[in-house]
């Protein structure tokens, strides 16, 4: 058996175009959650598919401890 398709990797290019759509700060690339985090805004963006989600519904609060 195989695993299939591994995830697509994030484009990290895209960072630099991209800003959290709740606050327009910039936004750091967590690689071990596949994630776009906001710290201003207190939230996390899911990367799926190597295509970042960035609907507030779609977001992770952040804990204190993030």
């Amino acid at each position: 058996m195989t695993d299939g398709p591994s995830e697509p990797d994030f484009d990290r290019h895209m960072l630099e175009a991209l800003v959290c759509p709740v606050t327009q700060a910039t936004l750091s690339y967590d690689p071990e959650r596949r994630e776009l985090v906001s710290k201003a805004a207190g939230l996390a963006f899911p990367i799926r598919a190597g295509i970042p989600i960035m609907l507030i519904d779609e977001a992770r609060q952040l804990k204190a401890d993030d």
